[in-house]
């Protein structure tokens, strides 16, 4: 009991910037980005959004997100990705048009998950079911995004670094921590 008090008083003193970040219960792999700007790190949620976890974590495992770069960054708004266009710079008028070519298939909706500030969710042009490769990270909360995009992950490291992302920017490497 004492050696538990021990390390409590420890981890509390520890400065925020040294801790390690916890996942939130129920959340599921941890999908880590390598940009050019740093590390931000997504805790997903399979209980809420199956397919679209599920879906995503198959493309990361194949290497499909490294290398793209941002195509959409609004400042104190979103950052987006998933395009494959976007590692070719001649078609910059076009990026943000393209995915993976395979749907998730489903609109994984739900009123649990919300879109604060590090919000992750699934980018699609219409319908949610459609939603293919392309996601993006909330710098800020965005009601107005709720109940329209299905919310699969949640930043819980790195959220400053998104906020310093802009467009063009490459993510070196996506990968997955189980």
């Amino acid at each position: 009991m004492k050696l538990c008090a021990s390390l409590l008083a420890v981890l509390l003193l520890m400065p925020l910037a040294v801790r390690t970040e916890q996942t939130s219960p129920g959340a599921g792999p941890v999908i880590v980005l390598e940009t050019v700007k740093g590390v931000i790190e997504i805790e997903t949620y399979p209980e809420e959004a199956p397919k679209t976890v599920a879906h995503v974590l198959a493309l990361v495992k194949k290497g499909f997100y490294n290398g793209l770069r941002f195509h959409r960054a609004e400042p104190g708004f979103v950052i987006q990705i998933g395009d494959p266009q976007t590692r070719d710079m001649t078609k910059q008028s076009s990026w943000g048009t393209g995915n993976s070519g395979a749907p998730v298939g489903v609109a994984e909706i739900t009123k649990k998950r919300r879109h604060g500030p590090g919000a992750v969710g699934m980018a699609h042009s219409g319908s949610a079911k459609d939603a293919a490769s392309q996601f993006y990270i909330t710098l800020r909360a965005a009601p107005s995004l709720d109940g329209r995009f299905a919310v699969f992950g949640k930043v819980i490291k790195g959220l400053d670094v998104a906020a310093k992302i802009q467009k063009a920017d490459v993510l070196k490497k996506a990968s997955v921590r189980e």
